[in-house]
C-alpha cells in the first residue's frame, strides 16, 4: 500500500469513501506480494494494483460495491477450472484480496500513519480478515515502544496483546502477512485471521567506494527501494554530483562511518574499492554486523589477497564465509550497470531463493515464496 499511500491520504483528507483492495495473501504464481493494494474512489478513479492486470476489473467492481455497502470483505480469486472461482489468474496463482471501505470515519489513524511513513518511522495496520472477531477492526502498531497501540481488534485485550508482539516482531524484519489466532488471541488457534500491513523504513544499503561502479549500484539500489549511502574518505570523489541518486553521500573511511551505522538484517553492504588499505578494515567491522548481503568487488586474485589479509587481522572462518566476493551473479557482466545489474540479480536470488539460472531452463514455480519465511 506504500506506493498509492500519497493519493489515498489524500482522498481520506478530502472527507471522500473510497474502496481499498489489499493482497492479503498469495499461493503458487501469484503476481503480486501481501501488502499489493488497488483502490477506487467514488467517482470512479482507480490507483494501484493486485495483480497486474489479471483480476483488476473483478477487483474494481467489488471495491465499488463494498464503498456502496460498507461491508468488508474477503474474496479469493484462484485458477479457472472445473472448481474455479468467479475469475482466474493466467498465472495459475491463487490471491486472497480484502476489499474495505476507507474514509475519515472508519480508518481516523490514517493521517497520521501517512506522516509517520514520511518520517520514516515504522508503523504497522493490524486487521481481522475473517473469523469470529469483527472483522474489518483495526489495531494501529508503532515501531516506538514507548508509543501506545490504538485501536481494537475487537475480541478482548488478550488479542491485542499477542497482535502488538507478533507486530513488533514483524516491524524490525519489515515483513508484512496474515497471522492467525484462536478467537480470543490464544496462540495455539487459527479460526480469527490478522492481516498485518508493516510500514517499515527502507532497508539501508551501504555503499563503499566513491568509483563509477558505486554510482550505478547507488542507481539501480534506489530502484529496489534501498535508502542508499555512498561513503569515501576521499572529499574529491564522495560528491552529491557525483552519486544523485544516493540519499547520502558520507565522506568518511570507510570503517570508521560503519562502526557508528545502524545496521540491521535487511542492511546490505557493497564494498567497491577492491583497495586493501579500505577494504579490509571495512569488512572487518561489515562482518562482524548482523547484516543480510555483505558484498565485496574484486578479481579472483583480489578475493584471495583480501582472504588472507582479513585473517591476518583475526576473522574467522565462519566470519568469512558471510563474504559473497566477487560480488554479483555470474551474467558476463563488464560495464559499470551491468555490473550493477549483476549485484541486483545476486540480491534479489538471496532474498527469494531462486537458482539464477534461466527460467526457461527451470521447471515449476516462477515466483518463490521469501527465502526467510
Amino acid at each position: 500500500m506504500r506506493d498509492i499511500l500519497n493519493t489515498i491520504t489524500k482522498w481520506w483528507s478530502e472527507d471522500e469513501t473510497f474502496g481499498l483492495a489489499t493482497v492479503v495473501g498469495t499461493f503458487r504464481s501469484a503476481p503480486r506480494e501481501p501488502g499489493a493494494a488497488l483502490a477506487v474512489e467514488d467517482g470512479g478513479e482507480v490507483i494501484g494494483s493486485v495483480s497486474g492486470g489479471c483480476v483488476e476489473g473483478a477487483v474494481y467492481e467489488l471495491a465499488t460495491e463494498v464503498t456502496e455497502t460498507g461491508q468488508p470483505v474477503l474474496q479469493r480469486y484462484g485458477v479457472s477450472d472445473d472448481d474455479a472461482f468467479a475469475v482466474g489468474l493466467t498465472c495459475g496463482g491463487i490471491l486472497d484480496i480484502f476489499v474495505e471501505p476507507i474514509n475519515r470515519q472508519t480508518f481516523p489513524e490514517l493521517g497520521e500513519i501517512h506522516a509517520a511513513v514520511e518520517r520514516g518511522e515504522p508503523v504497522a495496520v493490524a486487521t481481522v480478515i475473517s473469523g469470529p472477531g469483527q472483522v474489518g477492526a483495526r489495531r494501529i502498531v508503532w515501531g516506538d515502544t514507548a508509543r501506545i497501540s490504538t485501536g481494537s481488534l475487537g475480541a478482548g485485550e488478550r488479542l491485542d496483546a499477542a497482535v502488538d508482539d507478533d507486530v513488533r516482531g514483524m516491524l524490525a524484519q519489515g515483513l508484512t502477512g496474515t497471522r492467525h489466532y484462536g478467537e480470543h488471541g490464544e496462540r495455539r488457534g487459527d479460526e480469527l485471521a490478522v492481516f498485518v500491513n508493516s510500514f517499515a523504513p527502507p532497508p539501508r544499503m551501504f555503499v563503499f567506494g566513491a568509483i563509477d561502479f558505486a554510482a550505478a549500484v547507488a542507481r539501480v539500489g534506489k530502484f529496489l527501494g534501498y535508502h542508499v549511502t555512498v561513503c569515501d574518505a576521499r572529499p574529491i570523489f564522495a560528491t552529491k554530483s557525483r552519486f544523485p541518486d544516493a540519499d547520502t553521500v558520507v565522506v568518511d573511511w570507510p570503517h570508521r562511518f560503519l562502526a557508528g551505522a545502524e545496521v540491521d538484517a535487511r542492511t546490505i553492504i557493497c564494498v567497491l574499492t577492491h583497495d586493501p588499505k579500505f577494504d579490509v578494515p571495512v569488512l572487518e567491522v561489515a562482518l562482524r554486523t548482523p547484516a543480510g548481503y555483505i558484498g565485496a568487488m574484486g578479481s579472483r586474485r583480489t578475493h584471495d589477497d583480501r582472504l588472507e589479509r582479513l585473517r591476518a587481522v583475526g576473522m574467522t572462518e565462519q566470519e568469512l564465509a558471510r563474504l559473497r566476493s566477487p560480488i554479483g551473479l555470474d551474467l558476463g557482466a563488464r560495464t559499470p550497470e551491468e555490473t550493477a545489474v549483476s549485484i541486483a540479480a545476486e540480491l534479489i536470488q538471496l532474498r527469494w531463493g531462486g537458482s539464477g539460472q534461466a527460467l526457461t531452463d527451470t521447471e515449476g514455480r516462477i515466483h518463490h515464496e521469501h527465502a526467510n519465511a
